[in-house]
């Protein structure tokens, strides 16, 4: 389920360095390997509910390009619906005690954010967008390289659905749409469904103060992935954290966990890419 954390944070203060494309006809932030190196590999992000143009993301699709030379698509699978970034601002108000005069517009401002949020990128419509993408890429530029998918929140539902078997993730010609995924604090996870059909890798990092998937969540899916045949997985809980700690961690506090998580989330994504790359492979 989602819960008031999808919707909670900070925004970073960095500037994105990559660009914005049309990539298989959606607005696509692209972040390429630093100094010309050749691609290891593409990794498309799927965000979380403050989507492609969320500076987070952006910046978040700069670190991987860098640090592990790959080639990092995050498209606009919302087509133009995420949610407003203001929603960082009155949340921490509406969930704040006292105040109780203020509390009703705090409410009716969240209601006008969220109600078109969830009734335009609900699963059944957004999945067709993401899917097809996918494919795109797998028969153009990624026919020889791998491909990752890295799911937040929102996107962690994809990330899932992506790492099944066919016919629902592999293209008409029969290649797989994916080659590793890995989520953070994914949302709305069906389990045991979505979780038995897994056949890619899978990496999963996860606070465990996680309000959209708690530990009782996570066990079942560890005990669920062990019982998995011939399927590469892993999860990481880190301590303390909550939900959208690997995207929205206060970085004003540098020294302070959240941070720290946040960054070794990153690096779980990065390593896990980089061996699963390795192990599909691909010859360039």
């Amino acid at each position: 389920m989602s819960c008031p954390d999808c919707f909670s944070g900070h925004a970073h203060s960095g500037t994105p360095l990559g660009e914005v494309k049309k990539i298989h006809g959606r607005d696509t932030y692209v972040a390429e390997p630093k100094n010309g190196q050749s691609a290891k590999g593409i990794i498309i992000i799927v965000p979380d509910a403050f989507g492609w143009d969320f500076v987070n993301n952006r910046i978040l699709a700069d670190h991987y390009a860098a640090a592990g030379d790959f080639l990092v698509y995050l498209p606009d699978f919302m087509d133009g619906n995420a949610a407003p970034t203001w929603v960082l601002d009155v949340m921490p108000k509406a969930l704040a005690q006292g105040d109780w005069l203020m509390k009703p517009w705090y409410y009716c401002q969240l209601a006008c954010a969220f109600i078109p949020f969830f009734f335009r990128n609900g699963f059944a419509s957004s999945w067709a967008k993401v899917a097809s993408f996918f494919e795109a890429v797998r028969n153009n530029e990624a026919a020889s390289l791998p491909i990752g998918v890295a799911g937040f929140c929102w996107g962690g539902k994809h990330t899932f659905n992506l790492a099944h078997e066919k016919p629902k993730s592999t293209t008409a010609n029969g290649k797989p749409l994916i080659d590793a995924a890995f989520t953070a604090h994914p949302s709305n996870i069906a389990i045991p469904a979505e979780v038995e059909k897994v056949r890619r890798p899978l990496a999963i990092g996860i606070g465990d103060r996680d309000m959209a998937l708690n530990m009782d969540g996570v066990n079942k899916i560890k005990k669920i992935f062990e019982g998995l045949q011939d399927v590469e997985t892993e999860v990481i809980v880190y301590p303390g954290a909550g939900h959208g700690f690997s995207i929205r961690a206060d970085h004003s506090m540098e020294d302070g966990q959240a941070v720290r998580q946040a960054t070794e989330a990153e690096e779980q994504a990065v390593a896990w890419f980089k061996r699963s790359f390795e192990r599909a492979g691909y010859k360039q």
